[in-house]
């Protein structure tokens, strides 16, 4: 490949183009700050992205006189964006992230432009998207050009995250850690949240988990189980913890045995490092990752989720506050759906009793505007620090019952009355 500096390579963008940038922990945020140098030259250009970490914010939401000239029609909006969006000058795209590669395929959302961060070619000329496949994949097959930051700190990762330097149409070589993700330990709380998921997660059960204290904390309390297996979204360092203790071998997997299966990876530098050119871990397109009917497929499937707020029906909302915008649906209901179907399967939905600010999480009512993620007709467990109790085979007033059972000892008096006042009789007989 020739290199070319990063001002050189942004000079194939065009107005109105639309643009994707790879995400995770590995997104090109030396192409992103010289786009954003060629504010003045530049209108209409559309920003796709999924969910990332940055180490900063990127450079094209630092004011908002860059609004006409890049609007952000977010997959999934994380740290580096949401207030961008919140504030008006930037959107989202509501998708399940496993439909969302299919919308670049079928030109719905059609792609001029996809931005990488990838790794050194190998002897064949193939680099490696490293940490980051799941939209990459689909966008980088759907644009016409392709830049790419090659990336000496960009793991080699085997799949289909592959693309040769033929493909390429500039080239910018640097040597840019990808964001390290490194946990504390578990709080308190975390860790007993933890310990009640893991109490109803089998041996042999095959693992989505998301990234954060909760699920750092769930994995550290499956560390004397036995044969579990990984067919995610992320791999993190729990996970590889897991791996190095003998935990999880995949060794009863019917898709991929033997072999764990994650769509992105967000960890420290110690498991990207660990990752290098390891084959026991394969990064896939996230329409495959996350495809119910592929995840079904594994026995005893088992999801592991978070969210904002739970009501007494067993709704869950995870992707605003209220109106405001925080996440999205990201693959929480892909797993949801394709782990209910799996023989043997289950889904947790978990979450604090309250936040840090001391409000309740789980309520009589979501917030007025806050999007529905998982319905109550999909709901199994939901774990707090105060217990874990199983939905799925509960009428409405049994349900708001077990839920106040697991809510915060403070708030539960309030829930009870709310309980009463909807449920009526139905719930009153359940003393």
């Amino acid at each position: 490949m020739k290199y070319v500096s990063a001002d050189e390579a942004v000079k194939v963008i065009h107005s109105g183009d639309a643009v994707f940038f790879q995400g995770s922990t590995s997104v090109p945020e030396l192409i992103q700050q010289a786009l954003a140098r060629r504010a003045d030259e530049l209108k209409g250009v559309q920003i796709f992205s999924g969910f990332n970490i940055t180490s900063k914010p990127a450079a094209f939401t630092a004011d908002p006189k860059y609004k006409d000239t890049f609007l952000i029609n977010s997959i999934f909006p994380s740290p580096d964006i949401r207030k961008w969006i919140n504030d008006g000058w930037g959107t989202m795209v509501p998708v399940f992230l496993s439909d969302a590669p299919g919308l670049f395929r079928r030109g719905e959302l059609p792609m001029d432009v996809a931005v990488i961060n990838c790794s050194l070619p190998d002897e064949n000329g193939y680099c490696s998207y490293g940490v980051s496949a799941d939209l990459a994949v689909s966008a980088v097959e759907c644009a016409s050009r392709v830049i790419a930051q090659v990336n000496k700190s960009v793991p080699y990762l085997y799949g289909d995250c592959l693309i040769h330097e033929s493909r390429i149409s500039a080239a910018v070589l640097c040597d840019e850690p990808c964001v390290d993700m490194r946990l504390g330990e578990p709080t308190p709380i975390e860790a007993a949240i933890g310990r009640n998921v893991a109490s109803e997660i089998p041996d042999g059960a095959c693992l989505q988990i998301g990234v954060g204290g909760i699920p750092n904390a769930t994995l550290n309390a499956l560390k004397d189980h036995r044969h579990l297996g990984l067919h995610t979204e992320a791999m993190t360092d729990g996970v590889y913890r897991l791996m190095q203790a003998g935990a999880m071998d995949n060794s009863l997997k019917k898709v991929h045995p033997g072999v764990g299966v994650a769509s992105l990876c967000m960890g420290s530098r110690d498991v990207y490092e660990a990752m290098d050119h390891n084959r026991a871990v394969e990064f896939f397109d996230v329409a495959y990752t996350n495809d119910p009917a592929i995840i079904r497929q594994n026995p005893k499937a088992c999801a592991i989720n978070s969210a904002i707020e739970v009501d007494l029906t067993g709704q869950v909302c995870a992707d605003s506050i209220g109106e405001r915008i925080y996440s999205s649906v990201g693959g929480q209901h892909d797993f949801m759906y394709g782990c209910s179907l799996s023989e043997g399967g289950r889904t947790f939905i978990a979450l604090p009793s309250r936040t840090a600010r001391g409000e309740a999480k789980i309520v009589a009512n979501l917030k007025p505007g806050a999007g529905v993620v998982t319905t109550r007709f999909q709901t199994q467990y939901i774990a707090t620090e105060y217990g874990i109790v199983y939905l799925r085979n509960k009428n409405l007033a049994e349900r708001a019952k077990a839920l106040i059972s697991i809510a915060h000892p403070d708030d539960r008096e309030a829930l009870e009355r709310a309980a009463l006042e909807r449920f009526g009789h139905s719930f009153a007989r359940l003393g």
